[in-house]
């Protein structure tokens, strides 16, 4: 039986069934005070008055970085036992930053009752940087550290265990790629104006409505979830209106997800469960177009955001 730095046998049977761990007190509630200490007044916002909340989910740029290995050293432990070893790891992926992502509700929300969570309305699969294929580097792992508390309703986010299944063969199914199209994919070689149009298109609220099994991420300061990239999953409503801080820093590999490989104990956890997914023991997985970035309109936004964040701390004092 192969040995892990931190899984135990019950954490890697979780993962090889339903794609996700949650590793606890990763990080110190200290250590998420000293980053979080300066959130509001990036944000431009009272903590203590909900009514200049005028935004409901936002996504936060960062300002700093810090070494996982020293920021949150369980979880970084974990992350290289799911990706196979620290070596496969791409470099850039050994740190965090302070990019949070704040839910704080709206005045609707508070109290009201809670839909479904096949009808929330963000399912998606992360990764708007690249084309997708089913090996693909540069999502490895969907991590979501955790910055507060989060409870039932508030705002935690929810996901579809079985949709993992559903992504993967329709991965498979396109070695041509896909685009990220919102919430959907579209395979990368489409000439339709609207990506809705072409028969390949894949609306993930679709594969949503075919999940029965939701799970809502909650947990305290310091936890990390750790899921398998082709994760479905959504933004949820906090009905609670306790601020819900968290971060969504991706894993990137040096080279792309095998599998094929010479000995089973090579492969790594997420390998094996992508495999799992797709009922085989080994996938001769090869692309036909060239692999390649993209550059998503939110990185342009928050360089904008950034500017402003900046300004708002220079005029408190806190650079």
């Amino acid at each position: 039986m192969k040995e892990y730095q931190y899984l135990s046998q019950e954490q890697v049977d979780q993962f090889l069934e339903q794609g996700y761990i949650v590793v606890k007190n990763a990080f110190s509630r200290d250590a998420a005070a000293q980053w979080t200490e300066t959130i509001w007044i990036r944000l431009g916002l009272d903590p203590n008055d909900k009514t200049t909340w005028d935004r409901e989910r936002i996504h936060m740029p960062s300002h700093k970085r810090e070494e996982v290995v020293k920021f949150a050293p369980k979880a970084w432990a974990a992350i290289t036992d799911l990706l196979g070893g620290e070596d496969r790891i791409d470099e850039k992926s050994s740190s965090w930053g302070d990019s949070f992502i704040v839910n704080v509700g709206t005045p609707d929300l508070e109290g009201a009752a809670s839909v479904h969570p096949s009808d929330l309305d963000n399912w998606h699969v992360d990764g708007d940087f690249f084309v997708h294929y089913l090996d693909s580097p540069e999502q490895a792992l969907l991590v979501i550290p955790i910055f507060s508390d989060i409870q039932p309703r508030g705002g935690g986010t929810y996901i579809a265990p079985g949709g993992i299944d559903l992504v993967a063969n329709y991965l498979a199914a396109h070695p041509e790629g896909v685009l990220p199209t919102g919430c959907s994919f579209t395979p990368s070689t489409s000439k339709y104006s609207d990506p809705r149009e072409d028969p390949g298109h894949f609306a993930l609220s679709s594969v949503a409505k075919q999940c029965n099994s939701f799970v809502e991420i909650t947990g305290n300061v310091g936890d990390v979830a750790l899921l398998h990239p082709l994760m479905l999953h959504s933004a949820s409503k906090n009905h609670l209106r306790i601020p819900r801080i968290i971060t969504n820093p991706p894993v990137g590999l040096k080279e792309p997800f095998k599998f094929i490989r010479e000995r089973n104990e090579d492969y790594s956890l997420v390998e094996r469960r992508t495999l799992k997914a797709l009922g085989k023991d080994f996938f001769d997985f090869k692309v036909t177009t060239e692999r390649r970035k993209l550059m998503p309109r939110r990185a342009v936004d928050q360089n904008k955001v950034l500017e402003e964040e900046k300004r708002r701390l220079a005029a408190a004092g806190r650079t």
